[in-house]
C-alpha cells in the first residue's frame, strides 16, 4: 500500500437504518457513528444482519428505511473484504489476476496493467507472505492462502475505508495475528475499518469499539462495556429466537 499521507479518514453514520431480504427485516432500525480512523468490530449471533450491516454501507443492499451517510469518499471507494465462502473458487483466476483487481481504480476496470501496477501487485502478495504462489490458481489455496490473497487485494485498493465480512474464519493462529497485524497498521494510517467477527476474544483484544447487534442495536460503545455480560446475554437470547427462521433466511442476515 502507499504510504503517502491520507486525506481524512470517513465517517459512516447509520440513521434509523432498516435493512430487508426478500420483505424479511434483517437490521432493524439502527442509530450510530463509526467514527473517521476508528476500528470497530460487528459482533453478534448468526441471522443478526451483520453482514447485511456491510452491505448496507457499500450500498449494495438498499435501504428500506432511514439511511447510511458516508462523509468524505464515494462508495466505489470503499474497500470490501467478502467472507471466503462468497467467492466462486472454480473459476480459473490466478493469484496474482485475483489481486491485481484491487488496481482497477487505477487502471480502469478494463485497463491494461503495466510493468508497475504489475510490481505493485507482485509486492502485495509478498507482503502477505505468498510470493512464489502468483501463478497458483485460487481453487487451489488453502483457506488461509486463500485470506491472504484477499487481503493483499486489498491491499492494492489503498482504500480509506474498510469493511472486513468474517476475515478471520477456518484460519489457524499464525495467520490470524499476522493478518491482524496488517489491520492494525492499516488503521494506524488513519483508515476506518468496521469488521464483522466471531470471536470475542480478538474483538477484546484489538478492537477499541463494538457494535453488538442482533438485528437490532444491543449495545455500541467501547469494547469493554459493549460485551459486558448483560448485554451478551441479550443479544444470546435474540440469536435463539433467529434459530427459528429458514436457514437461507438466517445466512443472508448474517
Amino acid at each position: 500500500m502507499r504510504v503517502e499521507t491520507l486525506p481524512r479518514a470517513p465517517a459512516v453514520e447509520l440513521r434509523d437504518l432498516t435493512l430487508a431480504y426478500r420483505r424479511r427485516t434483517a437490521v432493524s432500525r439502527v442509530t450510530g457513528r463509526f467514527a473517521p480512523g476508528s476500528m470497530t468490530a460487528v459482533v453478534g449471533p448468526n441471522g443478526a444482519g451483520k453482514s447485511t450491516l456491510l452491505k448496507g454501507i457499500m450500498g449494495s443492499v438498499r435501504a428500506s428505511g432511514g439511511k447510511v451517510l458516508v462523509d468524505g469518499i464515494h462508495r466505489r471507494d470503499i474497500g470490501y473484504l467478502p467472507q471466503a465462502a462468497d467467492l466462486d473458487r472454480s473459476f480459473p483466476i490466478s493469484v496474482l489476476d485475483l489481486v491485481s483487481l484491487g488496481l482497477w481504480r487505477r487502471s480502469g476496470p478494463f485497463g491494461r496493467i503495466g510493468r508497475e501496477l504489475a510490481g505493485e501487485a507482485e509486492a502485495a502478495i509478498a507482503a502477505v507472505g505468498l510470493d512464489g504462489l502468483e501463478d497458483r490458481l485460487v481453487g487451489t489455496l488453502s483457506g488461509g492462502q486463500l485470506q491472504r490473497a484477499l487481503f493483499a487485494r486489498l491491499l492494492l485498493q489503498d482504500a480509506r475505508l474498510l469493511l472486513l465480512d468474517e476475515p478471520f474464519t477456518a484460519i489457524d493462529a499464525r495467520t490470524t495475528r499476522e493478518l491482524m497485524d496488517l489491520v492494525k497498521r492499516w488503521n494506524g494510517e488513519g483508515r476506518t475499518v468496521i469488521a464483522v467477527l466471531h470471536d470475542i476474544d480478538l474483538v477484546r483484544q484489538y478492537f477499541p469499539e463494538t457494535l453488538l447487534l442482533a438485528r437490532e442495536t444491543i449495545a455500541w460503545s467501547r469494547t469493554e462495556e459493549a460485551l459486558a455480560r448483560p448485554n451478551l446475554a441479550r443479544a444470546q437470547a435474540l440469536g435463539e429466537s433467529l434459530d427459528t427462521q429458514a436457514p437461507g433466511e438466517r445466512a443472508q442476515a448474517a
